[in-house]
């Protein structure tokens, strides 16, 4: 198992394609200090990857109050879709 975790990480940076897959996964409301919990990271540098990913169309921001709201785009869901499929043969 840890030689399958260790060619992914070669293939993708594991922090962004973590984030990407754990918005798929629940379809619940996604903020940044819950995807940073789940993928093991600060919260800084989970929001400096989601506004990455912003800037590349992956995902959106939605304003709720004070909070923002992560939501994947049809494409994010796309690539999303593709990163779980590709860990799965690894």
């Amino acid at each position: 198992m840890a030689k399958k975790k260790e060619i992914f990480e070669v293939f993708f940076r594991k922090k962004p394609a973590m984030i990407l897959v754990a918005l798929r996964k629940s379809s619940k409301n996604r903020y940044g200090s819950v995807l940073a919990k789940e993928v093991d990271c600060t919260y800084s540098h989970a929001v400096k990857i989601l506004q990455e990913m912003e800037r590349a169309r992956l995902v959106n921001f939605e304003k709720l109050g004070r909070i923002k709201v992560i939501k994947l785009t049809e494409n994010g869901d796309k690539i999303a879709e593709s990163i779980e499929r590709i860990k799965a043969l690894l």
